[in-house]
C-alpha cells in the first residue's frame, strides 16, 4: 500500500504560480498528477518515472515541473503562468510499475492521493 497526502492547493490569479506537495509513504516507479474540472475526464497533467524521465501534457508543457524530494518523501508540481483553464481538481498517484513516454490513463495508477482543489481567476 502507498499513501499519498496533497497540500498546496488554493485560489490563485491568471499568470501566477503555485506549488502543490504530495506527501508519500514509499516512492514507486512512476509517480503522477491527474487533474479533474467538473464535467471532464480525469487527465494526467505530468509522471516521473524512478530513473527521473518525465512527461508532460502538451497543456502544461513549459508551464508544469513535476518533480521530487526523497529526504522529504514527496512529490511536486510546480505550476508557473497558470490560466484559467487549469482550474480543477488534482490529485497525486503512485502505481509500481513504469509509465515510460506516453500519457498513462486513470486506469494504470494504483494508488491516490484525496485530490486538492486548486482554482484561477481571470
Amino acid at each position: 500500500q502507498v499513501q499519498l497526502v496533497e497540500s498546496g492547493g488554493g485560489s490563485v490569479q491568471a499568470g501566477g504560480s503555485l506549488r502543490l506537495s504530495c506527501v508519500v509513504s514509499r516512492f514507486t516507479a512512476c509517480m503522477g498528477w491527474f487533474r479533474q474540472a467538473p464535467g471532464k475526464e480525469r487527465e494526467e497533467v505530468a509522471h516521473m518515472d524512478r530513473d527521473g524521465d518525465t512527461r508532460y501534457a502538451d497543456s502544461v508543457k513549459g508551464r508544469f515541473t513535476i518533480s521530487k524530494d526523497n529526504a522529504k518523501a514527496s512529490l511536486y508540481l510546480q505550476m508557473n503562468t497558470v490560466q484559467p483553464e487549469d482550474t480543477a481538481m488534482y490529485y497525486c498517484a503512485a502505481v509500481d510499475r513504469w509509465c515510460g513516454l506516453n500519457a498513462r490513463p486513470s486506469a494504470w495508477y494504483s494508488y491516490w492521493g484525496q485530490g486538492i482543489q486548486v482554482t484561477v481567476s481571470s
